[in-house]
């Protein structure tokens, strides 16, 4: 049978809602296309018909960030991944933001999203994963749950890529907390080279300040965590809007990404990429944050959008 009718470039729209908090998420990719709360679009997100180039709300699976040459070697065997960032020599943020995702279940503010990743040229391995997003008025809560569905221990990594936004112009108009003591400095092709203290560096937001003209696409580490256990990073409007990314103990990196680099000149610093990651850039072939599943075992992580005002310095409800 040959199916009529035009197909959607993000797929299946699924739509949450809680308040005047709007979530929709969307089943190529399986991430978050946009998020509003009343006319604030608190995510920087993508018409129905774009393609996400800069991965604007999507899970970045098996791997987040970048891998040198697109080749790893694991538990003897070396594989070798499409180079999906061929200028420089780099294999992009997995596969799965690309699939397409089936909806597991959906009610008016929750819904589940699932991915079974087949083996392939380059990850032999098989992965299931599901990933559960419940909205409040408030807040969004992300958990990703990967299981190793295959008969063999299987490398893991996992991170997201949303953009956030205060409704400001230009980020530069906002502050930036970000609760990391290390910083890793990299090489032309964005890969770490090493570990660097924030202190005295153009990277040390341990105490909110202005983002100005600083640039940043930037992988932090050593994060200090609230009392529930939950790191966050705060982008901070002089419009008195506040938004933090809280993520969980699996998530001990971060990206932060202005945006200097889009290929939309429109999207340039309108937004801040915060990207929470379990590994660091590059794990595959370091280990660093490497996670490996052995047959039948699983990994949950947790992260979430915290909406809020200048004032507002505890999780909302």
């Amino acid at each position: 049978m040959v199916r009529t009718g035009r197909l959607i470039a993000s797929g299946e729209q699924v739509v949450l809602t809680a308040g005047d908090l709007t979530l929709t998420v969307v089943t190529v990719g399986g991430g978050m296309r946009q998020l509003t709360k009343g006319d604030w679009h608190v995510l920087d997100g993508y018409d129905p018909d774009e393609i996400p180039i800069g991965a604007y709300g999507q899970p970045l699976i098996p791997w987040p960030n970048r891998l040198a040459d697109g080749r790893y070697t694991f538990r003897g065997h070396t594989y070798q991944v499409p180079l999906t960032e061929p200028d420089k020599g780099n294999a992009l943020h997995g596969f799965a933001r690309w699939e397409t995702w089936g909806v597991l279940d959906c009610d008016v503010s929750r819904a589940v999203l699932g991915l079974d990743m087949y083996p392939r040229a380059g990850y032999p391995f098989a992965l299931s994963v599901t990933i559960e997003y419940s909205v409040k008025p408030k807040s969004v809560s992300v958990v990703t749950t990967a299981v190793n569905a295959g008969r063999d221990p299987l490398p893991y990594a996992h991170g997201f890529h949303p953009y956030i936004s205060v409704g400001t112009s230009q980020i530069d108009e906002c502050e930036l907390q970000m609760p990391a003591q290390t910083w890793f400095d990299t090489d032309a092709r964005q890969i770490p080279i090493g570990r660097r203290s924030v202190k005295d560096s153009p990277y040390d937001f341990r105490a909110p300040r202005d983002i100005a003209s600083t640039k940043l696409d930037t992988a932090f580490t050593d994060l200090s965590r609230d009392s529930d256990g939950m790191a966050r990073v705060r982008l901070i409007g002089n419009n008195g809007r506040e938004i933090a990314v809280a993520i969980d103990q699996t998530y001990r990196y971060v990206m932060a990404f202005t945006a200097d680099t889009l290929h939309d000149v429109q999207r340039r610093r309108r937004s801040l990429g915060v990207e929470p990651m379990t590994a660091a850039p590059n794990a595959l072939q370091s280990g660093d944050g490497l996670i490996v599943l052995e047959p039948g075992g699983s990994i949950r992580s947790h992260w979430a959008i915290e909406i809020g005002s200048r004032a507002e310095r505890t999780p909302p409800d």
